[in-house]
């Protein structure tokens, strides 16, 4: 990749079955209006979002909860998902989001199966036990867009050996499974991985006098010279903070940065260094994650 590029690559998660419904729609409408292109990677089975409710004995949950008003944020249906509610598929079969931001030129990848499962119970996950979810989720997204899906986000950059070892047998184009600074390939392993490198806006809005009118200013300011890769979430961006989505894309474009879908960015890569994946902990975001050492 040239080092003149200023890009930003726009990964969008799609988590929940509002934010497939609304979220996503809502943020394709506002990427045509600037003639730009993301990568959507798509839960596929049930919005299971009501279990969430058992991290609340990881530190700094509770406070994310009400710092970024996560009630209003998801809506009081989607949060008893999976609980006092039934859980329902986060891409219905008889919906046509995905295909619609599909034929839009946008990429489209994997999220996950179950999200919440991914997210809370993988490290108790046996390798064998991750394939049968990965191809539960891959032959969703072949059966909705008619492509075999070339790409993975995982949910919450929760990651194990097991996990990996699991992705290299799906041959995926690449990965982006962490957070870090730059591209790499994991020791041991053989799919390229795109760590995000700008913190997610859950992890930043509420702190450090962080509001609607200075969030998108302030993403601008974090981004450096090179490839910057920020992950949105189609119940927040999507949501409530949908004008500052758009403005965080003016304002970039302004400066001058590409907004490119993560597909344009593997494309460029060329014999990425092996780097190592570690559990570490980021400022705002409660539990540990996968991280580039």
């Amino acid at each position: 990749m040239s080092e003149n590029s200023n890009i930003l690559a726009l990964k969008v998660d799609v988590d929940t079955l509002k934010g497939y419904l609304e979220g996503a729609p809502r943020m394709a409408d506002v990427l045509a209006k600037r003639g730009v292109k993301a990568s959507f990677y798509f839960s596929f089975g049930p919005d299971n979002s009501g279990k969430a409710i058992f991290r609340v004995f990881r530190p700094g949950f509770i406070t994310k909860m009400l710092r970024t008003k996560a009630p209003s944020t998801y809506g009081l249906k989607t949060m008893m998902y999976g609980t006092l509610l039934p859980a329902p598929l986060i891409v219905p079969p008889h919906q046509n989001v995905a295909q619609n931001i599909f034929k839009a030129g946008h990429e489209c990848g994997l999220h996950a199966w179950d999200h919440v499962k991914w997210q809370d119970r993988l490290p108790k996950m046996t390798e064998t036990e991750i394939k049968a979810e990965l191809q539960k989720a891959f032959d969703a997204f072949e059966a909705a867009l008619g492509v075999k899906p070339r790409a993975f986000a995982a949910p919450g950059w929760q990651l194990t050996p097991a996990a990996l070892a699991a992705l290299d047998s799906f041959n995926f184009d690449y990965v982006s499974n962490t957070r870090g600074r730059s591209p790499f390939t994991p020791k041991g392993f053989k799919t390229l991985e795109i760590p995000s490198t700008l913190p997610t806006m859950d992890e930043i809005f509420g702190a450090d006098g962080i509001s609607d009118e200075n969030v998108a200013e302030h993403y601008v300011s974090l981004l450096k010279p090179g490839l910057n890769v920020h992950t949105v979430h189609t119940e927040m961006e999507g949501g409530g903070k949908i004008k500052q989505f758009e403005d965080l894309i003016a304002r970039a474009l302004d400066k001058g940065y590409q907004i490119l879908p993560m597909r344009d960015v593997a494309a460029k890569i060329k014999n990425a260094p092996e780097g190592e994946i570690i559990s570490g902990f980021l400022p705002g975001r409660a539990g540990s994650l996968a991280v580039q050492k």
